[in-house]
Order: structure tokens, then sequence, then C-alpha cells
């Protein structure tokens, strides 16, 4: 079983950077999860899904998974590119588009 650790990305629905500052080590399934017949529920038998391993930086988290042994995949983040525009800059004087009313 594989553990992945990554930096999680920004929500889009949000504009907010709460939980993206810290590493994240998430156990791969193992097993396909299957619909329970009766209750319509999900269910699965690896119970590692449910673990979720927060960590300050990248080489904490590539520790701890040596530390006990855990085959891990470390996917780099991608830093978003901010573009940075004030109200102002709609009245440049050389503003590349016209702007109207």
């Amino acid at each position: 079983m594989f553990a992945r650790i990554f930096k999680p990305s920004k929500d889009a629905s949000q504009s907010g950077l709460a939980g993206t500052r810290k590493w994240v080590l998430l156990f791969e399934p193992s097993s396909p999860k299957s619909a329970d017949t009766l209750m319509g529920w999900t269910t699965s038998s690896d119970t590692r899904q449910q673990i979720r391993l927060s960590f300050d930086t990248q080489e904490e988290a590539v520790a701890y998974a040596q530390k006990q042994g855990i085959p891990y995949r470390v996917e780099k983040s991608h830093e978003a590119r901010r573009r940075i525009a004030t109200y102002s800059d709609n009245f440049k004087f050389d503003r590349v588009a016209p702007w109207t009313h």
C-alpha cells in the first residue's frame, strides 16, 4: 500500500488559504469501494483510507513514512501565479485595451 505525500491546493470555491500550508500523508486505497445493498452506503474493508496525517514540512512527512516502513510517493505542489491588479489599473493612460462604459 502506497502513501501520497502532498501539499493540498486551495479550494476553488474559497478565497482563503486555510489548510494549504501543511503537507499531508494519505494512503492509496488497496481495495475498491463497494455499495452496501441494504443501506446504499459506500463501504470498504480498507481502514487506512480514513487516515490523514498532517506535517509542517515535506521532510517530516518523508521521515515518518521511512521510519514506519511505508512506501510513499511525493507529489510536488504547484504555486499559483497571482496577477495583482488594482482598481486604478482600469484608468491607466497606457492601458492595452480601451476602456469604455
